[in-house]
């Protein structure tokens, strides 16, 4: 499959689903780039906005099975994963199936549910396996977690770790629709809701195959040297307590080769670099607590090193942005 049939499937696929998430095709771009990469995405926004139906309407899409983890407080670990149960007539213990075992998991509200809870997914979003008594088990191919929090309501939440941040290609936020976007959500909803008639636009063997696809674009040389000079600035700027890991290096790397694909080239840009590295480094960035006291978070960061790192085959222009010392390498 080349990059023009991989464009094809996904715009089959963003279109399926802007039936029923109306005006944010950016925010389902980003979805494809993560099934196209097999990473997951954290979808991070106040109530009412989409986060759960973008969640079923690309699973319906694409014919994967689905699967809802409602991560409360009391949730164990065993909810998720699954169990050994003794059967007596076999005299032997079977495993039964958690949640997480699916090819698309929403794990909805996903900072309600303890640490110990949170942890159970670790292992499963970073080698698509679980593990219960000792016995691994594989997940299904392709295997890709949806979270979704809010960031506004603390009572009764847990962070994420930043080893779980880590394990995120994107994170993301829907925001509200436009005015027109609303009032034609209205006109939508009017009878009945779009996703209960909305139908499988792709095979799923289509999705695997444009995976490979991606894994066949082309990085040169100078873009691979951008994208590990854009993480290194993130480690040196002066208002970053821990910058972005390897890991981040790599989703980058690749969510890139996934944007290039999505729009018909077989080559990764600068312009994919830049338009992937907010949403793919801003939550491995953990700001100082004096920058957070001058209202500056990750996504900050990410654009002044975007602003301070000469892109391949460019000259830069200006001067530095705020916050880089000299600490900062800028090469």
């Amino acid at each position: 499959m080349d990059p023009a049939a991989v464009q094809g499937v996904a715009r089959l696929v963003g279109d399926n689903v802007e039936r029923v998430v109306v005006g944010k095709r950016r925010e389902v771009l980003l979805v494809l780039v993560a099934l196209l990469c097999r990473g997951h995405v954290l979808i991070e926004d106040v109530p009412g906005v989409g986060k759960t139906v973008l969640a079923k309407a690309v699973a319906r899409s694409i014919g994967s099975t689905f699967k809802r983890i409602q991560f409360t407080p009391d949730l164990l670990p065993s909810d998720v994963t699954g169990v050994n149960v003794f059967n007596q007539q076999t005299g032997r213990f079977e495993y039964r199936p958690g949640p997480v075992v699916a090819q698309l998991v929403l794990a909805d509200e996903i900072n309600r549910a303890t640490p110990k809870t949170q942890a159970a997914l670790l292992e499963a979003m970073e080698e698509a396996q679980v593990t219960v008594d000792g016995i691994t088990h594989k997940l299904p191919e392709p295997f890709v977690v949806l979270a979704t929090e809010n960031p506004i309501e603390y009572e009764g939440t847990f962070p994420l770790p930043e080893a779980q941040l880590d394990r995120f290609l994107i994170r993301m936020r829907m925001g509200y629709p436009g005015r027109e976007g609303e009032l034609e959500m209205l006109e939508r909803q009017h009878r009945a809701h779009p996703l209960d008639s909305l139908q499988q636009a792709v095979r799923l063997e289509d999705l695997v195959t444009a995976q490979a696809a991606v894994r066949e674009v082309h990085v040169a040389a100078p873009i691979g040297e951008y994208i590990v000079a854009l993480v290194e600035a993130t480690r040196h700027h002066d208002d970053v307590y821990l910058g972005a890991s390897p890991r981040g290096s790599l989703a980058l790397y690749n969510a890139s080769r996934a944007w290039a694909a999505l729009h018909g080239r077989d080559y990764v840009t600068p312009d994919d670099v830049k338009a992937l590295a907010e949403p793919t480094l801003a939550h491995r960035v953990i700001v100082n607590p004096a920058a957070r006291i001058k209202n500056v978070d990750s996504r900050v960061v990410v654009g002044d090193v975007l602003a301070m790192m000469p892109v391949p085959g460019a000259q830069p222009a200006g001067a530095a942005p705020r916050g880089w010392g000299r600490r900062g390498s800028g090469a």
